[in-house]
């Protein structure tokens, strides 16, 4: 019980910081382009306008565009000390980021654009893993099969147990990406890590 507290208590602790998203940032980013792009940013470090557009099949003057709009509103920043004038790069800053202002989830416009960022989220998040099982498992490296997981599981919680789990859950994944974060070198590539914790309507309650 007592490691359970603390594993509590030390995710509370890292995540008080995070950055809710006001208003007007999520509407910067209620683009569907806009959240591949960030995404992007989050999954694979510093990018140009020009490698968006190239992974995107977008115009690199669209992605610049949106890169401007979410770099007014913090969402991402420019790389001063790399580039030129002409190719400019952009990152993520580093830290957690929360969609649910509950403010903005106050009025019609912020659900709607809350509702947008987390769909879009969800869809490109769910189109890797179906892209990746649709290649087939067998077709990685033996030594990425060993390290890959997919997998379901039911369990009846009340609701604090559900938060204990998901604070369990919540410290592992903060300790690989404080350990792993910036790592380079042979073999080293980014790894979606995927937790979903959520209750389930009853038998017969419309979901």
């Amino acid at each position: 019980m007592d490691e359970e507290l603390d594993d509590v208590a030390r995710v509370e602790e890292r995540h008080r910081d995070d950055r809710v998203l006001d208003a007007g940032a999520l509407r910067a980013l209620a683009h569907p382009l806009r959240v591949r792009m960030y995404d992007i940013l989050s999954q694979y470090g510093p990018q140009t306008a020009s490698s968006l557009a190239e992974r995107l099949g977008e115009s690199s003057g669209s992605t610049s565009y949106h890169l401007r709009a979410l770099a007014k509103h913090d969402l991402i920043r420019e790389q001063a000390d790399r580039g030129t004038a002409r190719e400019r790069w952009w990152e993520r800053p580093v830290g957690g980021v929360s969609f649910g202002n509950p403010d903005a989830m106050a009025t019609p416009a912020g659900r709607a654009a809350s509702q947008l960022v987390m769909n879009e989220f969800l869809r490109g998040r769910n189109d890797q893993l179906l892209d990746f099982v649709g290649r087939g498992m067998a077709g990685i490296d033996p030594e990425w099969q060993h390290g890959t997981l997919i997998s379901t599981a039911t369990a009846r919680l009340t609701p604090e147990q559900s938060k204990v789990l998901s604070h369990k859950i919540m410290a592992l994944i903060d300790d690989a990406v404080d350990t792993y974060r910036n790592q380079t070198g042979e073999n080293v590539r980014p790894v979606s890590i995927r937790a979903d914790v959520f209750p389930l309507p009853e038998l017969g309650e419309k979901s």
